[in-house]
């Protein structure tokens, strides 16, 4: 069939298009979408694709791009700075991983060459995943994260290193040893010359390209500079991403980087997830049903090991038992790059297909089980980690002539409040359930009790019935009322102050008994409106005035928006939101020459914020005001309420 390969490009990349629009809006990682869409359309699976080797040319150009993409982000200084995790943590993982998993190879028999992939496609875990879960459950930035990225950094390193030795591992097993060495000879002159020749040579290219101001000529010299650089590795017998990797490293130091990473970003997604669809095809669905129960063992062998090795040696080297424990669990999974290094071992036939798809089975079932581990991970660090220790209150709190402040949570809002209450040498407890943070507050200081807000006895504790005020400090409406619940059970007459995202819950935590009730949005628009009338020059006191005004009445001239054809109409729980709608009275209009109170529309729930009349605009208008043709009310309300506001100012029903 002459366009037999065209076709089978189609339908792969079809496939992949159907696939990953599920696989985002469910979370799940698009390189195990990738790799779903080749088990499904590969020779194991659905069969339309029955020679998986059509593509895999195509595909190894996906580990190229993507070693070109990580020597762009490589930094020395930025390895200097972390050190002490990335040789401490990272090289160990990587080593007593790779010898453990090796001599349990060796011990079953399997030859070294094969035994050394194998352990080493396992002891690398999942860059893309794990960065991927710890940004979006933001906790990148807290100390686990920090040991997980600098472990996936010598990680990245490592990976490039066991591409690059594999051309040599298809000898003779006692001509192993000096392959390796002739092979690390030859990278190490490799990469003298390049860093020697490269600093000057490749951003004068980029110079007098980027003069040329021409978007396809700064496209195809990159393309150029990383093909080039992948061809010369290959000439010398070495790793085809070996040299993608230097190159990009090269780059990486130059302010063409961002550039460069913007322009190859399109390639290298689209052929990386080519590479996986093409690891998919490697996988057999059949064989796999009777190989089950060896996927699960191997599964949970290595993830218990990878899991031990870090916590062991985030411990030795002084983390905490939660950040070492938190570590654990976020690199115990295999990765992408065993991924790389099973494809490329079967390709130079030091991988059977029948160990390959066992491998990759594995892997994968552990990529699709980080997540979870992820956004467990807070709960079973608390359930396994020890508390942090107990605060004397009494030597905090103040003389009971002195009234203190009490912050139901201590994250940014509260540590922002607290400052403040320093500055006026106002004294203050803070109550806060995030151990780590309890834990550093302790060891800066600060007067922070760890545990649950909604405890009476842990209220008591931090002095309830001699408090001054008592502020929420966090939003979380269920969490609110129920510690304006226990408060009002002991001290009835104590303020309270309850921070909220908006005031959806006003009613409810007025019930409750709220003193004040702060909705963030709304006071941050407030804010920026008296910064905007300041500017303007109007005068401080009517500035102050009008903001008032709003908040005696609930904000209600903030309510509700002009929607447009992206704007959402209810929340992330489907409530539905107020929206902004202008009703134009045309001479049909039932609502002419009626009085606006007669009309009753706040029976709907709508509100009639403005009414303009020609060039006038006026705000509130009153019930008595009679309507005319060609008047413009604008109303407040959701969609529903909206709508059967326009229909009875248009045509009367439901009304009379």
């Amino acid at each position: 069939m002459p366009h037999g390969f065209f076709l089978e490009l189609l339908i792969l990349l079809a496939s992949s298009l159907a696939v990953l629009a599920l696989c985002y809006p469910l979370r799940i990682p698009p390189i195990l979408g990738y790799i779903l869409v080749g088990v499904l359309i590969g020779p194991g699976g659905l069969g339309w694709i029955s020679r998986p080797e059509s593509v895999v040319q195509i595909a190894e150009f996906g580990v190229v791009f993507l070693l070109f993409s990580l020597g762009l982000e490589f930094a020395l200084p930025k390895m200097m700075a972390m050190r002490r995790l990335v040789l401490g943590i990272g090289a160990g993982q990587v080593v007593i991983t790779l010898l453990a998993l090796w001599g349990v190879a060796w011990a079953m028999g399997v030859p070294l060459a094969t035994g050394w992939i194998l352990a080493s496609a396992l002891a690398l875990s999942s860059t893309a995943v794990v960065s991927r879960e710890l940004t979006q459950s933001h906790q990148l930035h807290l100390r686990f994260g920090q040991i997980a990225v600098a472990v996936l950094l010598f990680q990245d390193m490592a990976s490039v290193f066991f591409l690059a030795i594999l051309p040599s591992l298809g000898g003779q097993p006692e001509q192993l040893l000096p392959s390796l060495l002739w092979t690390l000879g030859k990278a190490t002159v490799l990469l003298a010359g390049l860093l020697i020749l490269g600093p000057r040579l490749l951003p004068r290219l980029f110079t007098l390209v980027a003069r040329t101001r021409t978007e396809e000529l700064f496209v195809l010299a990159v393309l150029v500079v990383i093909l080039a650089a992948a061809a010369l590795t290959q000439l010398m017998g070495l790793s085809m991403a070996l040299g993608a990797f230097i190159a990009g490293m090269l780059l990486g130091e130059s302010h063409f980087r961002h550039q460069i990473e913007a322009e190859i970003r399109p390639f290298r997604d689209v052929l990386l997830g080519i590479f996986f669809v093409a690891v998919g095809m490697l996988i057999h669905l059949g064989p796999l049903a009777a190989q089950l129960h060896w996927i699960i063992l191997l599964t949970a062998s290595f993830m218990v090991l990878k899991w031990i090795v870090v916590v062991v040696l985030a411990r030795l080297l002084g983390e905490t038992p939660e950040n070492a424990l938190g570590a654990g669990f976020a690199l115990a999974q295999g990765g992408e790059f065993g991924f790389a290094l099973l494809t490329l071992g079967g390709a130079y036939a030091l991988v059977s297909p029948a160990q390959q798809s066992l491998v990759f089975s594995s892997i994968m079932l552990s990529m699709m089980l980080t997540p979870l581990l992820l956004r467990q991970n807070p709960r079973w660090t608390r359930r396994f980690a020890r508390p942090p220790p107990e605060l004397d209150i009494n030597a905090w709190l103040p003389a009971s002539s002195e009234p203190h402040v009490i912050l139901c949570g201590f994250g940014r809002v509260g540590q922002a409040i607290a400052r403040f209450l320093q500055s006026e040498q106002i004294p203050y407890v803070a109550i806060d359930g995030d151990t780590l943070r309890v834990r550093e507050a302790l060891l800066a200081g600060e007067p922070v009790l760890y545990g649950d807000s909604r405890q009476r006895a842990l209220l008591r504790k931090a002095g309830l019935e001699r408090a001054r005020l008592l502020v929420v400090a966090f939003d979380n409406f269920p969490h609110a009322r129920r510690i304006l619940e226990e408060v009002r059970e002991v001290r009835a007459d104590l303020p309270v102050l309850v921070r909220t995202a908006d005031d959806r819950h006003w009613e409810a935590l007025q019930a409750a008994g709220a003193t004040e009730i702060i909705p963030e949005t709304l006071e941050s628009s407030l804010m920026l409106v008296s910064h905007v009338l300041e500017l303007l020059g109007v005068p401080p006191e009517r500035i102050q005035e009008r903001i008032q005004d709003a908040r005696r009445e609930r904000y209600k001239l903030l309510h509700g928006y002009l929607h447009g054809e992206r704007s959402r109409l209810t929340d992330a729980k489907g409530k539905p939101l107020e929206v902004v709608h202008p009703v134009a009275l045309s001479e049909t209009a039932y609502a002419v020459d009626k009085q606006l109170g007669d009309l009753q529309l706040d029976q709907i729930g709508v509100r009639v914020q403005a009414l303009r009349r020609g060039s006038l605009t006026g705000q509130d208008p009153s019930a008595e005001v009679r309507l005319k043709t060609n008047d413009t009310l604008v109303l407040l309300g959701t969609a529903s309420q909206i709508e059967r506001a326009e229909q009875r100012l248009l045509g009367g029903e439901h009304h009379g």
